[in-house]
């Protein structure tokens, strides 16, 4: 590791800045030179406390926090070089920028590129676009994931992110997707309102699925125009779960198209696809005029051949 300073027990106390902050943004920053691999698998294992109890990297810091990190011992897996992301990608990312103020940062974000690094990634694009515009305070105001493009936001100041995770988190940022599912979607609109519970395979991997147990979980759902053998839907998730679009269009006996995760078990016999379907493409968000992404050509292009 870069710093010494890990290999006794740290204490971090919260305060009115990192209130809101998501735990393992909050460590990032703390801890430097630990990979961020390594600070998930200490959350995962419970070397992290919160108040004296276990949290996740979700759990989100109140003012007055105590945060009691574990020992951390240097491997050889920890001798590492830091990664920098190739000029190239990292420029064409900031040609994706559709708005920018003050604050925020809205990216219209490829497909096959993760938020950030960790977890076997060893990069993102919150850690290319530091890169590119040489600001090192850049934080992902939510999540999209690697293989879902479209609109992604990014603060450029802290008083930015807080605010709009409140929104995020009361319902008043209004977030659209445009979804192609297998099969024909009957109803023209409908709300999709079934639990999900988050839970691993054995090799480690995370997985969704609708249970009593879960977490309550809506999704509005409208058709946009019917194709053969698939639908093209505007989904708006109302909350803001885990591979919530996904797992409620499995739910629904409509998996998306694509999908490798939920319902790539289930016939298809169209044009042949290489990615997940699945795009955000409209954001509205109090104060901000609507911002919008158009569906990328690998799905206008799908789309085209269906309608024939």
């Amino acid at each position: 590791m870069a710093e010494q300073g890990w290999q006794q027990v740290s204490w971090f106390d919260v305060d009115e800045h990192q209130d809101g902050q998501r735990i393992d943004n909050y460590l990032f920053s703390r801890l430097k030179g630990v990979p961020k691999s390594r600070i998930y698998r200490l959350i995962r294992e419970g070397e992290v406390r919160v108040n004296k109890g276990r949290v996740k990297a979700e759990t989100r810091l109140k003012t007055g926090d105590q945060i009691r990190v574990a020992p951390i011992r240097r491997t050889t897996a920890d001798e590492q070089v830091p990664i920098k992301v190739g000029d190239e990608l990292a420029q064409s990312l900031t040609q994706r920028i559709v708005f920018e103020d003050e604050g925020l940062i809205v990216l219209d974000k490829p497909s096959g590129i993760a938020v950030h690094g960790g977890s076997g990634v060893a990069f993102g694009v919150i850690e290319a676009l530091r890169q590119a515009l040489g600001k090192p305070y850049l934080e992902l105001v939510h999540r999209i994931d690697r293989d879902t493009s479209g609109l992604l936001m990014i603060s450029k100041k802290r008083s930015t992110l807080k605010l709009l995770q409140d929104y995020l988190r009361t319902g008043k940022i209004r977030k659209t997707y445009q979804a192609l599912v297998k099969g024909n979607v009957l109803l023209d609109s409908q709300m999709v309102d079934a639990p999900l519970l988050r839970y691993e395979l054995a090799n480690g991997e995370r997985r969704v699925r609708v249970s009593r147990e879960g977490k309550p979980s809506q999704t509005l759902w409208q058709v946009a125009e019917r194709l053969r053998h698939a639908t093209l839907v505007n989904a708006s998730p109302l909350t803001g779960r885990t591979h919530q679009i996904r797992v409620h269009g499995l739910f629904i006996g409509h998996p998306l198209v694509g999908d490798d995760k939920y319902g790539h078990d289930v016939a298809w016999q169209a044009a042949p696809v290489r990615r997940l379907c699945l795009h955000a493409t409209q954001l509205e968000i109090p104060g901000y005029s609507i911002i919008k992404a158009e569906l990328p050509d690998d799905i206008k292009n799908l789309i085209q051949q269906l309608r024939f």
